[in-house]
């Protein structure tokens, strides 16, 4: 249901419960950006492999959609794959007849965020602010994307849980093995990492700070 300026009552309790679940084993997104389908592929092998379950495949650009229909084909159904920087209802749709199964956007577009409601598809977008994150809120989302975290900082995370208290935070953009750990512990349920962040060994690292 929503109100007469479009904010909805209540939340959207499957998408909260999908990232929940999908960062319970190992709460790490990895995210694909600008590579080519069959790096896309070898990395997100590479994360199955060590039990991480959400790989997302960045849209910015025309390189996105082939990578992203290319670790659908290579996930067999097994993992769900999103994708990522999801700025319009019309990338979201044409993300999900790619095969994705969840979509991730650096910021709060309502539009698209309605758009992931009708279609069913869970949805994560970015927030940098308290007002953010209270719109967020409204709209029935309870699982955000802090981004840019390592401008935000880990302390952002903490202080939003006063306000926010039913707000779970995906802490992105920025994050390493260095750092993870400190977003965990001010209460992020998760952190998205890119795949320079976990190559050449780093991701056995991040994991283990994890």
């Amino acid at each position: 249901m929503t109100t007469n300026d479009g904010a909805r009552t209540g939340s959207i309790p499957r998408w909260s419960d999908f990232f929940g679940a999908g960062l319970s084993p190992v709460p790490l997104i990895l995210i694909l950006r600008g590579t080519t389908p069959d790096e896309a592929v070898a990395a997100a092998r590479t994360a199955w492999s060590a039990g991480v379950r959400l790989v997302e495949v960045t849209q910015e650009s025309a390189s996105g959609l082939p990578a992203l229909e290319a670790v659908v084909r290579a996930a067999e159904g097994r993992l769900p794959v999103g994708a990522g920087t999801v700025t319009t209802p019309e990338r979201l749709r044409r993300a999900v007849e790619a095969g994705a199964e969840f979509g991730v956007a650096p910021g709060l577009d309502p539009d698209t965020v309605a758009e992931a409601d009708r279609l069913g598809v869970p949805f994560l977008p970015g927030v940098s602010s308290p007002t953010e994150a209270g719109r967020a809120l409204r709209l029935g989302v309870t699982t955000v994307k802090a981004f840019p975290a390592n401008v935000l900082g880990p302390a952002w995370v903490s202080a939003m849980a006063g306000p926010f208290p039913e707000l779970r935070v995906v802490a992105t953009g920025g994050v390493n093995a260095r750092n993870a750990a400190e977003y965990l512990r001010a209460g992020a349920i998760g952190v998205g990492v890119g795949r320079s962040a976990t190559e050449g060994g780093a991701l056995a690292e991040l994991l283990r700070t994890l």
